[in-house]
């Protein structure tokens, strides 16, 4: 049920983080973009980073994934479909394309049409197991082997033609965008420069210019016993990154290969190789570990690229807002020197926690339905006795059918006497006349053709389909019935108002009535034979003995047969009463599986709650249980009291019940997003979402209610301090420090301008709009460069580990390492 709850919730939030169609804009980016994923290791920012740019990007579906691996993203050593075989002399390079899927919520279509081209160099996994030399004989291996290039030249060349076909959805052509993206500690780094330089000379061939730019994700977290084997190989490949970022960094090697199997040289002239790298650490520079992890860069990553290739719709719209400029931002981060500084970044987001919205309104929906159902309506005790086929009329038609009429008792005149006559009987008892009469013979045959009849009618009687018919009936005919009232009305302890009690209280009365029935019978057969009244003809005994017979079993037998049917009605109301406990315990199982249910909603949308930013959550539980009470009420109003249980909404919940909890879940939760989550209260601009919520406990008299002002100066302070650098450095002021800070929102919004407006002329960054037309939320890129490779704090601690390797004969470098800057 879990993870039913965390579906729903799931695919809601991503319907309403799919801007398209919900009143807010997606951005589109102006150039092409190819995102270069290096190593196994960065081959799992690919699937969160579609997802991210499906949701976000109206032409996503022109931006190519390009994967170089060891081993493929699927496990095996071949690409998806439309691999192609190994070139000639290979050691089983292979290349192939496949649509990049398993996208979660709304993304899912959209990512599942993304282009992700995967070139797996088989082999190359062995080298990088080795810890010894593991990285520079992966590299030697790559330069070493022709079938590697020519692979990758023809998988390049395939993306390069495949961008072409998505001319349409791009306003220019002139450039291309490529973002390498790798792992610090992924011994396939070593192939950084290589596989960088050939996709840029290939794609150079197509486009005027390609902007180049490296993001090196790093993972701080101690693994385990290969933590320091992994700094080493960290800070390895940042030694080498500091020489690639040099304004004298050359290169040359045969990288290019014709389809005749012909090598040309790929050169870089001195020059830094990226245009700008960011470092981005699962750790920010407050040393704190984010919530999301590395998976919180992979956003950054999407947001970065947004920023630096966004189509401007309006021509005014950079000046009016701010735009950023590449240029400016990457002057700003050289020294006197000429030395080029990193770049690391950080992101908030301050927006309707949608995916805890939907779980409390789910189990606050559960919860009116629940109070529905529970709803005691006005009956007397006789319409709840008929609910259950127990009011007087239905025992009494019961009881028809098992009892022997009373008219059968005049079958029992026909009974033979012993011949005593009349005369004889005056004196004696009743009991004694009946023995003088008939000996045993009467006793027997009431006993065989009356209670033995009724007994056996009595056992075979079924008391329980009968009930349920009868409350099925009810529940037919009264909307307002269902197995809350009808749990309360069985209830084994209940007070007067419950059916049980009374079926209780008529089987005391009955039993009293059973003994005095018996008492009357006693007396009534203890007294004389003449008291009884018949008519009396002078010398005619055998007429006076017949009516002195018919009299009898008329007196006697019939208030043996009263006695036999008050007897039976007892214990027809017994059997009533334990079928009552037995529907009780169906019905506490029913309300108990609703109250199970409301329990695992609760915890489950409490947990969400608690996930979320501890202001941007606040009061989520309290204010969506008014708005969902009012939602219920509204809609009651409008279409009548039982429309939430109409075959159109929740429908029976007792037969929902009955299939199990995933399916009365499953019927909520449409009937959630279907009329409750498409309410006016949930598209409300996320200022006044919040404003409300943060006021909902307080009355709207009270002078402490939370200004609007207040509200804007909290979310402000909110979106700085989550945007806090994704990386550690050795002192956050350091001389070099550069900052440019973004917002990405509607511009005219009054948040907006308000953060746009504050600290306005003391502030020492530059504060910009990246203007989207939204009401759902704004976030905020931090932008912080000019620290180098000596101010990382994993460069400083990794470095020992680094030394400590290579004086015991370690190898990380397939350049020679004596052409590698010094340590620093």
């Amino acid at each position: 049920m879990r993870e039913l709850l965390e579906r729903y919730a799931a695919d809601y939030a991503a319907a309403e983080q799919m801007l398209s169609g919900h009143g807010d804009d997606q951005s589109i980016i102006h150039y092409p973009t190819v995102f270069l994923y290096i190593g196994d290791e960065a081959g799992q920012a690919i699937e969160p980073m579609i997802q991210m740019n499906a949701a976000k990007w109206e032409n996503s579906a022109g931006v190519i994934y390009f994967h170089a691996a060891s081993t493929s993203r699927s496990g095996g050593s071949a690409s998806g479909s439309g691999g192609q075989a190994p070139a000639a002399g290979a050691t089983g390079a292979s290349a192939g394309s496949y649509a990049g899927g398993n996208a979660g919520g709304n993304g899912r279509q959209a990512a599942s049409a993304a282009k992700v081209t995967e070139v797996v160099l088989d082999g190359l996994s062995t080298y990088g197991s080795d810890h010894k030399a593991g990285r520079k004989e992966l590299w030697e291996a790559f330069r070493g082997n022709a079938g590697y290039l020519a692979d990758l030249n023809r998988a390049l060349r395939g993306v390069s033609d495949t961008i072409a076909d998505y001319g349409r959805l791009y306003a220019s052509f002139d450039r291309l965008h490529l973002a390498v993206i790798t792992r610090a500690d992924d011994p396939m780094n070593a192939l950084v420069p290589d596989i960088s330089l050939l996709a840029q000379a290939i794609f150079q061939q197509s486009f005027k210019s390609v902007q180049m730019d490296l993001y090196t994700l790093i993972s701080e977290r101690e693994q385990m016993d290969t933590f320091a084997h992994a700094s080493a190989i960290g800070v390895s490949f940042l030694r080498e990154l500091e020489g690639m970022q040099r304004q004298d960094y050359t290169f040359s090697a045969l990288l290019e290969v014709t389809g005749d199997g012909l090598a040309i040289p790929v050169v870089h002239p001195p020059s830094p190789l990226f245009d700008l790298v960011y470092v981005l650490s699962d750790r920010n520079e407050k040393g704190m570990t984010a919530v999301n992890g590395i998976r919180d860069n992979y956003d950054i990553i999407c947001h970065i690229q947004l920023l630096k290739n966004r189509k401007r719709k309006d021509a005014q719209e950079g000046v009016a807002y701010g735009g950023y400029n590449n240029s400016t931002f990457k002057n700003s981060l050289r020294t006197e020197s000429g030395r080029q500084g990193f770049v690391s970044a950080g992101l908030s987001k301050v927006k309707r926690p949608n995916y805890s919205i939907a779980l409390t309104v789910l189990y606050h929906l559960h919860m009116q339905l629940s109070e529905l159902l529970a709803k005691e309506p006005e009956l007397s005790m006789r319409e709840k006795l008929a609910c259950f086929g127990l009011d007087p009329a239905s025992v009494d038609a019961m009881l028809t059918q098992l009892l022997p009429s009373e008219e059968q008792l005049a079958d029992m005149t026909g009974l033979l006497t012993s011949g005593v006559r009349y005369e004889q009987l005056k004196p004696l008892s009743l009991r004694d006349a009946e023995e003088a009469l008939f000996g045993d013979g009467a006793a027997v045959f009431f006993h065989n053709h009356f209670a033995r009849t009724a007994q056996q009618r009595l056992s075979e009687f079924g008391a329980a389909p009968e009930m349920r018919r009868a409350v099925a009936k009810f529940e037919r005919e009264r909307a307002d019935i269902s197995f809350y009232q009808l749990c309360a009305w069985t209830e084994p302890s209940g007070d007067d108002g419950s059916v049980l009690a009374g079926v209780r209280s008529r089987i005391k009365e009955l039993a009293i009535a059973v003994e005095q029935a018996r008492e009357e019978l006693e007396r009534t057969q203890s007294g004389r034979a003449e008291d009884v009244r018949i008519q009396r003809l002078p010398f005619m005994d055998k007429q006076n003995l017949r009516s002195f017979i018919r009299a009898f079993f008329q007196l006697v037998y019939g208030q043996k047969w009263e006695l036999l049917r008050l007897e039976l009605e007892l214990s027809l109301y017994r059997r009533l009463a334990d079928e009552l406990e037995q529907l009780h315990e169906l019905y506490r199982l029913r309300v108990k599986q609703m109250a199970d249910m409301a329990d695992v909603m609760k915890l489950t949308a409490l947990q969400s709650i608690k996930t979320a930013d501890d202001y941007i959550g606040q009061n989520i539980f309290e204010y969506y249980a008014r708005v969902t009470a009012d939602i219920v009420l509204d809609v009651q109003d409008k279409r009548g009291a039982g429309i939430w249980f109409d075959e159109r909404y929740l429908g029976s919940a007792a037969e929902l019940l009955e299939q199990g909890n995933e399916a009365y879940v499953n019927k909520l939760a449409q009937l959630c997003l279907k009329h409750v989550l498409t309410a006016e209260p949930f598209a409300q601009t996320f200022e006044e979402e919040l404003l409300r919520r943060a006021n909902v406990t307080i009355d709207y008299t009270n002078r402490q209610a939370l200004a609007k002002e207040d509200l804007f100066k909290r979310l402000y302070r909110t979106l700085e301090e989550n945007a806090s650098i994704n990386v550690r450095l050795l002192d956050y002021t350091h001389e070099h420090r550069y900052e440019e800070k973004y917002m990405f929102g509607d511009a005219d919004s009054e948040f907006v301008q308000y953060a746009l407006g504050v600290d306005e002329t003391s502030r020492i960054y530059k504060l910009g709009c990246i203007h989207e037309k939204r009401s759902s939320g704004v976030e905020k890129l931090n932008l912080m460069g000019g620290f180098h490779l000596e101010d990382l704090l994993y460069y400083r601690n990794g470095k020992v580990y680094y030394e400590t390797y290579r004086e015991n004969g370690y190898a990380f470098h397939g350049v020679d390492p004596a052409g590698l800057p010094e340590l620093r």
